[in-house]
């Protein structure tokens, strides 16, 4: 996908990192109607769920689809996921999330997303984030119309 922003830039993205819990999940049980937006998305990115898994779930819930899955230390974390950005390149990739240990991640991804949802959202990760949303739905109505996300990122 390619986003020309008016004085900021062209976008080419080729990579969706999603933080699991709080971004997608709640309580490790992914958010109604989420998989399949996932799963969708899967067929024109290079799709990953990066989590440390504290519920154990991740693997079932994306059991049989195309989403790749990266494990991380919930000590490291915060470290791990940035890498992980730069591993399949920091240019091309929009990151989500809501968490502190997804500071760094939203810092380094050319777009970065902080998702508010139920769980609320650590202001470390706001600080570093692109934008904010309320919503992770709000994420996959963006991505099916470029032109919301020019809105919001250019300046």
């Amino acid at each position: 996908m390619v986003i020309n922003v008016p004085e900021t830039g062209k976008y080419e993205i080729e990579n969706i990192v999603f933080d699991y819990n709080g971004t997608i999940a709640i309580n490790g049980e992914i958010i109604n109607g989420i998989l399949e937006k996932i799963v969708k998305l899967a067929e024109s990115f290079n799709v990953t769920i990066i989590t440390a898994d504290t519920f154990n779930t991740v693997k079932r819930a994306f059991k049989n689809t195309d989403v790749n899955i990266h494990i991380i230390d919930s000590i490291d974390g915060t470290i791990q996921k940035k890498e992980f950005v730069e591993e399949v390149g920091s240019n091309k990739t929009i990151a989500l999330g809501n968490g502190r240990n997804d500071e760094l991640m939203l810092k380094e991804a050319i777009i970065s997303v902080a998702i508010l949802n139920d769980e609320g959202v650590s202001l470390k990760a706001l600080n570093n984030a692109d934008f904010l949303l309320k919503d992770i739905n709000h994420f996959f109505e963006m991505i099916e119309e470029p032109k919301k996300l020019v809105a919001i990122l250019r300046k």
